[in-house]
């Protein structure tokens, strides 16, 4: 639970994002699989996604998102003290995209590091931010979440093919002397679940069962789908509880972009409503890290989230890992 207590407090000054060029659209994953346009639309709400080419990795779309902050914003991220990148899809095991993106911007000063939250990544490299900030460790740190899932998606896959998309969202979280932009976070696991979504890696088993994808992503989404739609609409209750506040005083809500069938779900169970939910599936699909902050920033482009507005985020996937911020928008 977050407090003021501190005498240090920090808020969001900055977003940027990016998406590659590519469009797979339903019309093409119908020659590449056995769906239809039809199909897609019933069960996801997604209309196309975005592919990173062959030579385009997670952080070369990182490196654009931050580009497109600076352009837009004005920002130098030249004095930040340290480098979040939360991603499932890293260029390599090591070095990580943030020493990459610190490489690229000369970050001399800088400490970086990748996290590993999957589809939450961005919620918690964001409460990360706010925690090194609020403890005085940190002054401004940048924060991005990207992703290059169709790297590692199994396009004989019927039921998760369909689903992915690459993209990447960055802010900028900084010390301000007089009030917190951060208002209330909480976070959540359930290991137990991890068997349900994943990817293999150098372990071949979990719990004992032989892992199946060969490094592609593997997906029970009938099990997913009732995990999150039960776990986040009590998250979210919890969020705006730990504030003093309650749904009603939310502005919009921004959960992870996975499937418009969830959210409706989510939306309905929470009661909250869906004409005040941000999502950024419906172009891009699931981008993991990234659904959260190109939602936030496409609200922004089409004029919908505005200065002082409330904002609850919430992520949740693979881990099984979940977590929601509470913040208000002021750059």
């Amino acid at each position: 639970m977050m407090t003021n207590a501190s005498p240090f407090k920090s808020r969001i000054t900055a977003i940027g994002t990016y998406v590659p060029s590519r469009v797979l659209t339903n019309t093409d994953m119908e020659k590449l699989v056995d769906t239809s346009n039809e199909w897609i639309l019933q069960r996801t709400g997604i209309h196309e996604r975005r592919m990173a080419r062959e030579d385009e990795f997670t952080s070369d779309l990182a490196i654009a998102a931050i580009h497109d902050m600076i352009a837009n914003y004005g920002k130098d991220v030249r004095d930040v003290d340290m480098i979040l990148v939360a991603t499932s899809t890293p260029d390599y095991p090591f070095p990580s995209v943030a020493s990459q993106i610190q490489a690229h911007f000369q970050v001399e000063q800088a400490g970086a590091m990748d996290l590993s939250a999957t589809c939450a990544g961005f919620t918690y490299a964001l409460h990360t931010a706010n925690a090194l900030i609020s403890s005085g460790l940190h002054r401004k740190v940048l924060v991005v979440g990207a992703e290059t899932l169709t790297k590692v998606t199994d396009y004989t896959d019927r039921t998760t093919c369909i689903l992915f998309g690459d993209g990447a969202g960055a802010v900028l979280v900084e010390q301000d002397p007089t009030a917190s932009g951060f208002l209330s976070a909480y976070l959540g696991s359930k290991g137990d679940g991890g068997i349900h979504v994943y990817r293999s890696g150098l372990s071949t088993h979990m719990d004992g069962r032989e892992l199946s994808g060969n490094g592609c992503m593997v997906q029970n989404g009938r099990e997913v789908y009732k995990w999150a739609v039960t776990t986040v609409p009590k998250g979210m209750q919890e969020v705006v509880s730990r504030a003093g506040k309650t749904l009603e005083d939310v502005d919009w809500f921004i959960p992870h972009s996975a499937n418009l069938r969830m959210i409706e779900s989510i939306c309905e169970k929470s009661q909250f409503p869906l004409d005040k939910t941000l999502y950024s599936l419906t172009h891009y699909g699931n981008t993991s890290a990234a659904t959260i902050p190109l939602s936030l920033a496409l609200g922004i482009k089409e004029g919908k989230v505005k200065v002082g507005d409330t904002i609850l985020m919430y992520g949740f996937g693979g881990g099984l890992v979940h977590g929601g911020l509470l913040f208000t928008w002021n750059p």
